[in-house]
């Protein structure tokens, strides 16, 4: 699939209004794919690439569950959700993550995620929790430790498998690069991202299904009270996943109807990609206008002298 054989459909636009005047613009790119990436709905450019960030978690996951890790140490679903998270270090998540590490006989102290500012310890990271399982999975497989975030280390090469997998590609094809936390995160088409969350919630995996079920049971690890992911999957009763990705990365997924979404903001605004996804998940009917109406008090309506206006729509192309 190339730029050139897609008509050309216009990006969304997302208007930042001071007492209704316009004061800023950001130009969002959106579409939405069936499990064998097929595009459904689009605004802007399917074929962008973008690194997935921390929409990435999930399928970092994957690798976890599929070498029996949970089982191996008596981890539960709550384990897994902390594991799938951007956390905000509160004491219960940090504790979490803690017990991934106890459980499995690990020092804190091996986590080379950074120190958060103005935090006591790297439990309080918002990776930590991903950190956790590559360090529990290195572990189980007698793996070094020290390692663990290096691209060829044997724990990474087993999460871009899965991803590769996932997206029928040769790992090597796949471009790569160190987040911000120092774990690998790679470069992909919005639509496989879209891709990659649409078999997430297709529920014809078993792995990825308990995946989604932690995610959907512990919405409250995921992000945390007031942030947009947890408040998302609680105002949706399950219906949907979602999952945040630094500059401007938003992955959604339709649970049961393997569909999926994903939203790059050209300029990696926050903001910006909440009022996408509030205004498309309307649009497509995955959200009720109650529930789009609670989700653009908390996050459209930003004081109460600045709201976020979407302009556009998506279309089937």
């Amino acid at each position: 699939m190339t730029r050139n054989k897609r008509a050309n459909i216009p990006a969304l636009q997302v208007h930042l209004l001071r007492e209704g005047l316009v004061e800023s613009v950001h130009q969002v790119e959106v579409v939405i794919t069936d499990e064998r990436g097929r595009v459904l709905f689009l605004a802007g450019q399917a074929e962008t690439t973008s690194f997935i960030r921390s929409a990435l978690k999930p399928f970092q996951a994957l690798a976890s569950i599929s070498s029996g890790l949970l089982e191996r140490y008596g981890l539960s679903d709550k384990d897994l959700a902390i594991i799938c998270s951007s956390h905000q270090g509160t004491l219960e998540q940090s504790r979490q993550v803690f017990n991934i590490l106890w459980h499995c006989d690990i020092d804190p102290a091996a986590l080379q995620c950074p120190m958060p500012d103005n935090k006591q310890s790297r439990l309080q990271h918002n990776c930590s929790g991903k950190h956790a399982a590559m360090l529990a999975l290195s572990q189980q497989r007698n793996w070094p430790l020290h390692n663990y975030l290096e691209p060829h280390h044997p724990v990474q090469q087993l999460i871009l498998g899965k991803i590769a997998e996932l997206l029928a590609m040769p790992a090597g094809e796949f471009i790569g690069a160190h987040d911000d936390c120092g774990a690998p995160t790679y470069l992909l088409q919005i639509r496989q991202m879209a891709q990659l969350y649409a078999q997430l919630s297709a529920g014809k995996n078993l792995d990825l299904e308990r995946i989604v079920r932690s995610m959907t049971y512990y919405p409250e690890m995921i992000a945390g009270e007031g942030r947009f992911d947890t408040e998302l999957i609680r105002l949706s009763h399950g219906e949907l996943i979602s999952k945040a990705g630094a500059e401007g990365i938003q992955c959604i997924g339709k649970i049961g109807q393997g569909m999926g979404c994903a939203i790059k903001v050209l300029d990696g605004s926050t903001r910006a990609k909440h009022a996408v996804a509030i205004e498309v998940l309307k649009q497509i009917a995955w959200i009720s206008p109650s529930i789009a109406e609670n989700l653009s008090e908390k996050f459209m309506n930003l004081d109460k002298y600045k709201r976020m206006e979407v302009i556009g729509e998506v279309v089937m192309p």
